[in-house]
């Protein structure tokens, strides 16, 4: 027995013959992504019946491309929308405090202070950061979960950042913000909490001719076909909404991040952030990570055309990025020093004109002349909300009988308060270990039947060989991609994935 969390092929299996005999669905969710996944926990968290169809994997769009940030949306206070400002603090708060505290911790941010900086644009960064602490004590987080901005003096300064310029350097101004583990893994927990509430998830099933009531489910696998019927279809496919409502414009924008080895930077402890030139409210950071690297990023470039499955960086953006890092760092990247690199579309709502990076980052919940209920736009942090959102409306247009919504207050697998039994671990468990799983971390070794379980699967790689097993039978992990990718980011650095790729391959020919 793996338990109501386990998803694995036994469970998929049986949820695709419940809906192939006619399961009748008070909700079906088009859409494995971050939004996706929240809409489905909190209908199953509702009392309602839900099923939710990814024709990929979990988290195989957007949601694992962003920069691992739950934002406060200092940016938004900046440019006067207050609602999606106060709005992402709150859910920041939330997802700190409650929903994921295991994957959600404070982030040092630091923007150096350098001759290049005048006095007005110090001035304007240190009143946006007095915002934001205004902004998380409006929104109830307490100060020992995001510490207060301060200024801090140069020998500190290089101390979180080791690499930043010495020369001229007076300082730095210090704030902080919400800094996921990784985003590919929220969407794993919020999918395996929602399977845990009664939630059908099915990956590797494509939704074709959606309609208000039915849609038409395709097993990728086996390539059966079969018409599901549901009270209320919610399509939440990001940047494809387009594909499942032809009546839905969006306009994507590419992010771009790079990776690094985190030597590269000195090993800092705190996130260089560098207000981009010409820009009041925009800053390219250089973000400590798990795996013992760096993120660089980001870019907002209109993205027109064909949606890719996996979108690429250009080299104007990997120049754009190392140019702008290398203003404030002693050392001078090159193209050399970049050991992997990856990009993601924003699913922004097409307003017809002005640059990406003024459009609102605001989501909007629409109904199709078919029935079919969309969510587009938003962003990250504010999936929760979006999910209560959609619901609300999805109940009320359909007559659904639902109780209120309670994700507000719900724990996600592997946050200390979830009720999933925590077995007790044979051996010490790793500390990146518990950084990706919790408190569930020790069921991730007391489960595992592989040989040496917590060792890792590559020298220098610190993931375990019991998380490789676990992702194919508690994650949903049917490929190797889907263990190198998503459940993991090994494959983020092409030299790494080749160190591990027969790793995995191991584990799916044993248990998968």
């Amino acid at each position: 027995m793996t338990g109501p969390t386990a998803l694995n092929a036994t469970r998929r299996a049986a949820d695709l013959a419940a809906l192939a005999d006619g399961e009748h669905l008070d909700v079906l969710v088009i859409g494995g992504g971050i939004t996706g996944t929240g809409i489905a926990l909190d209908a199953a968290t509702r009392g309602l019946s839900v099923a939710l169809v990814e024709k990929h994997d979990l988290a195989f769009g957007t949601s694992r491309w962003s920069s691992k940030l739950v934002h406060g949306g200092l940016r938004y206070l900046a440019s006067g929308n207050v609602g999606i400002a106060r709005r992402s603090a709150v859910e920041r708060g939330i997802l700190m405090t409650r929903n994921a505290p295991h994957l959600v911790k404070a982030m040092p941010q630091l923007v150096p202070l350098l001759p290049a900086m005048g006095s007005a644009e110090r001035a304007l960064v240190r009143t946006g950061f007095l915002a934001g602490d205004a902004l998380r004590r409006l929104a109830g987080t307490r100060a020992s979960t995001l510490p207060r901005s301060s200024r801090v003096g140069p020998h500190r300064a290089a101390e979180l950042v080791p690499v930043v310029r010495r020369d001229g350097l007076t300082g730095g101004l210090l704030a902080y913000d919400g800094q996921l583990i990784d985003d590919a893994r929220l969407v794993t927990a919020v999918a395996r909490t929602a399977a845990q509430h009664g939630a059908r998830i099915l990956t590797r099933v494509a939704a074709t001719s959606a309609r208000g009531d039915s849609v038409t489910l395709t097993d990728q696998r086996s390539g059966e076909s079969f018409d599901v019927t549901a009270r209320a279809v919610i399509n939440a496919t990001g940047v494809w909404a387009g594909e499942v409502d032809s009546s839905i414009k969006l306009r994507p924008s590419r992010g771009t991040h790079l990776v690094f080895h985190a030597e590269t930077f000195g090993n800092p402890i705190a996130a260089l952030t560098i207000p981009i030139p010409g820009e009041l409210n925009r800053f390219i950071f250089a973000m400590p990570e798990q795996l013992g690297r760096v993120y660089l990023g980001l870019t907002d470039e209109d993205a027109p055309g064909p949606i890719p499955d996996v979108p690429q960086p250009t080299s104007e953006e990997v120049s754009f990025l190392l140019d702008t890092v290398n203003t404030a760092l002693d050392v001078a990247l090159t193209p050399d020093d970049v050991i992997g690199a990856y990009a993601g579309l924003r699913p922004l709502i097409d307003t017809g004109s002005g640059r990406t990076a003024d459009i609102s980052r605001e989501h909007a919940v629409v109904e199709s002349p078919s029935g079919v209920i969309s969510v587009i736009g938003g962003k990250l942090t504010e999936y929760r909300y979006m999910a209560e959102d959609v619901l609300d409306r999805a109940v009320a247009l359909r007559g659904l009988t639902a109780s209120d919504c309670r994700t507000r207050n719900l724990p996600l697998v592997g946050a200390p308060a979830n009720p999933v039994a925590t077995l007790r671990s044979p051996a010490e468990l790793p500390s990146s270990l518990v950084a990706r799983y919790g408190a569930e971390a020790p069921n991730v070794i007391a489960r595992a039947a592989c040989e040496r379980p917590t060792e890792p699967v590559a020298d220098g790689i610190d993931v375990t060989r019991a998380e490789f097993e676990y992702a194919v039978t508690h994650e949903g992990a049917m490929t190797v991609d889907d263990i190198l990718d998503r459940r993991t980011r090994i494959g983020l650095v092409q030299a790494d994935r080749a160190r591990v790729v027969d790793v995995a391959a191991e584990f799916l020919a044993r248990v998968g």
